[in-house]
């Protein structure tokens, strides 16, 4: 059996900006993607809400830092055969960095923590999957206009800049933002449908990369 690691923010975790809440189980990105690829592979979510790519964002009680917890995930969930990263739009608010390139370096990092992290039992590093966020776009929620503030604009390039990096680094690329929109509630997260969309969407490009 293949197994796939999905190493993201809120957007993989499921926040629901209608309530808000959580989507269903069913209905996250991640539970998607292993509904298309059938019982021979096992997606794991690993989804937090506001973690950045490589930065550090002290406002909860987690560690936000994304290359800070990924060597312990790793770790966890060895062996792999696929990690996807999708990361990047924590790292547009003002306070983190609010600057495109800034995340592909962070994503960068991330993609030299997977292929030189010391997998138990001699594991070999897993192939790597960069998916760029939907664009931040603008929204009348005054908490988040100002937590993104800025952010639209920013984002528009985060896929270019993430294709680049894979291709430098021969990582697979999935540009979320062809399949999904985020919702006007708040201008950061998805309704049901556009996580749906991405589990939908990213299955062809997984199920190359892993030959299944």
């Amino acid at each position: 059996m293949k197994t796939v690691l999905c190493y993201g923010d809120s957007l993989t975790w499921g926040y629901d900006a209608e309530g808000p809440s959580r989507h269903a189980v069913e209905d996250r990105w991640p539970s998607v993607l292993q509904a298309e690829l059938g019982d021979g592979v096992r997606v794991i979510a690993e989804g937090l809400n506001g973690r950045t790519t490589a930065f550090d964002d002290h406002l909860a009680g987690e560690d936000r830092n994304g290359a800070r917890v990924l060597p312990t995930v790793l770790g966890t969930h060895a062996p792999l055969d696929l990690v996807i990263i999708l990361l990047g739009s924590n790292d547009m608010k003002p306070w983190i960095h609010g600057n495109p390139l800034a995340a592909r370096q962070g994503m960068g990092r991330l993609v030299k923590i997977v292929r030189g992290h010391a997998y138990p039992l001699d594991a070999k590093a897993p192939q790597i999957l960069l998916v760029s966020p939907p664009v931040v776009t603008t929204t009348q929620n005054t908490e988040f206009a100002g937590m993104f503030a800025g952010g639209d604009k920013a984002s528009l390039k985060l896929a270019s800049a993430y294709r680049a990096l894979a291709e430098e680094t021969g990582c697979g690329f999935f540009d979320a933002g062809t399949v999904a929109r985020t919702t006007p509630l708040d201008g950061v997260h998805l309704d049901a449908e556009n996580t749906r969309a991405i589990g939908r969407g990213i299955a062809p490009t997984v199920r190359e990369m892993l030959g299944a």
